[in-house]
């Protein structure tokens, strides 16, 4: 099938295990006006003002620092925010995990953009350690962590780990900037608020659509002083543009009940973890999940997988999974499933039973 022809099929379902459920563009549109009529919100004019400075308030406050600022990408928040590091310390180099967003997503952006250099720390199938961060042999002028990390299942390092990062990079003068896209989605895992979380961290990228469901965005925290700078750059990049507001006001409008419902999306991924562990032919990583979403590996070939999830999202109209890749282990495919109110509208046994005819119709002969 065609990627236009997958996507008219997931659309025909009725059903879906992973993500939210979606509206209409058009829809979309009419709840950011009223929440703006509503709450008597206006547009920003170049960042300034409105549904940006609002939403720039309240994220700052939710995560205990003195200023944030809305960017319209996370590429272009933590590059800015790496720039500023490197700066201030003057010393172009940073050090991230192998599966960092940087690494792998931005076409080398940090170097070609911002001139500045990466050594890579920790193992690929973990998150960073404090013992990794004592591996290099150059000095760093930052580390970026990821929190929760999606490329190995949406883990995040134990909070005495965390802890134990955070001196780390206090004692050393080393900057710790933190890949949040998904930080939203860690609290309920720590039971810990967000500013505890984050408290330690110099600088901080949140998404404004992941988890937030906004139409696109992000916005980077920090010191005061740092994010006035940040904003210079931001001019630089061109990402100042006449109005932001239509996508601060897209998260903005949801963003007290997305963050209610975390911790609900949370319980549902412990259950429905439990459950596809017992699945024959499924290994899910983590098994005991750090976020309302993980990695499902499954026996069989990548191809075959997908045409057994398109049969069944034809009889049933139940959409399993999106993209599958190959794991590197012959015969084995993983994808990944986040947990939002999708599942809440399924049973264990609805997913469960759909699982072992994937299994079983990708095997077949």
């Amino acid at each position: 099938m065609t990627p236009s022809e997958t996507q008219a099929l997931k659309q025909r379902c009725t059903r879906w295990v992973s993500g939210f459920a979606t509206r209409s563009f058009a829809e979309e549109l009419e709840t950011v006006a009223a929440w703006a009529r509503a709450n008597e919100v206006s547009a920003d004019i170049y960042g300034e003002g409105g549904a940006v400075e609002l939403l720039e308030q309240r994220v700052a406050g939710l995560l205990g620092k003195p200023a944030a600022v809305f960017m319209p990408s996370g590429v272009m928040a933590q590059l800015i925010a790496l720039r500023l590091h490197a700066d201030e310390k003057r010393l172009p180099r940073f050090g991230m995990h192998a599966t960092c967003h940087l690494a792998t997503e931005e076409e080398q952006a940090f170097s070609q953009l911002m001139n500045l250099h990466a050594t890579v720390l920790g193992q690929p199938h973990r998150t960073l350690t404090r013992g990794d961060l004592a591996q290099p042999a150059e000095a760093l002028a930052a580390v970026v962590l990821e929190l929760p990390a999606r490329v190995i299942g949406g883990q995040s390092p134990p909070w005495d780990e965390l802890a134990a990062i955070k001196e780390w990079a206090a004692t050393s003068g080393t900057r710790l900037h933190l890949d949040g896209a998904r930080l939203w989605e860690a609290a309920a895992w720590y039971g810990k608020r967000y500013d505890e979380i984050v408290a330690g961290v110099d600088t901080v990228y949140v998404s404004t659509y992941k988890g937030l469901g906004g139409f696109s965005g992000a916005l980077l925290a920090g010191e005061a002083r740092v994010m006035a700078e940040a904003r210079v750059w931001r001019r630089r990049m061109g990402g100042t543009i006449y109005q932001l507001a239509p996508l601060a006001a897209s998260a903005a409008c949801r963003l007290d009940e997305r963050l209610a419902l975390m911790p609900r999306l949370f319980e549902r991924t412990v259950q429905v973890v439990e459950a596809l562990s017992q699945v024959a032919g499924l290994r899910i990583n983590p098994a005991a999940p750090h976020a309302n979403m993980f990695h499902v590996h499954m026996d069989g070939d990548v191809q075959r997988l997908v045409a057994a999830r398109n049969e069944i999202a034809d009889t049933d109209g139940l959409w399993l999974f999106n993209a599958a890749r190959e794991t590197g282990s012959p015969g084995r495919a993983v994808s990944e499933i986040y947990v939002g109110d999708n599942l809440l509208a399924l049973s264990d046994e609805v997913v469960v039973d759909a699982f072992q005819r994937l299994i079983a119709r990708s095997n077949r002969v």
